[in-house]
């Protein structure tokens, strides 16, 4: 169920022309990224340890050993920073890490399997849950709100949704049966 890391941020490219990092934090208090060092990347194999120069705009200007040139800062762009989940802070039983929803079955209110958590989205307001419906190729977005999501249960991997109206795609009706004359 729980993977033994969490992805705390992402290095967004070189800031300035001497070695400086932009940092794009994840966090709920963003400077807190520093404190979790050493991170690693995605894979696990490569750790680094960030020292946190100034805040820039959309993240932070970083510095990390062996990072001495702008062409060594962008070669790490794109990478995703993780933390270990012991150093992470415990959290109040309504709030999950992201990490913790992707995969999880998703259910109505009658029990009927409405698809799986493919992705956790923020883009500025409330969390949307990208959910994968059961049985096609087909995504839609879920507010990750009390409403629309009452039951949240990481131990059974299960939640109970009662999404919004309009939210889930309709079935299509089948045409009507043409006569023959």
């Amino acid at each position: 169920m729980n993977d033994p890391r969490i992805c705390v941020g992402t290095i967004s490219g070189s800031y300035g022309v001497h070695g400086e990092l932009r940092i794009k934090s994840f966090c709920a208090v963003p400077e807190d990224i520093e404190t979790y060092s050493p991170l690693t990347d995605e894979s696990g194999e490569l750790e680094f340890s960030l020292a946190i120069l100034r805040p820039i705009k959309n993240g932070f200007s970083a510095r990390m050993p062996n990072v001495a040139t702008k062409e060594d800062a962008d070669a790490y762009r794109g990478t995703k920073l993780f933390a270990r989940r012991e150093q992470m802070p415990s959290l109040p039983d309504d709030e999950f890490y992201h990490a913790d929803l992707i995969g999880i079955e998703v259910y109505d209110t009658g029990g009927v399997l409405l698809g799986r958590v493919k992705t956790v989205q923020n883009h500025g307001a409330d969390d949307l849950l990208e959910l994968q419906l059961a049985g096609t190729s087909t995504t839609t977005f879920l507010p990750f709100t009390k409403a629309a999501v009452p039951t949240v249960d990481l131990a059974a991997r299960r939640m109970v949704a009662d999404p919004p109206e309009g939210i889930l795609p309709t079935p299509k009706a089948d045409p009507a049966p043409q006569q023959q004359d």
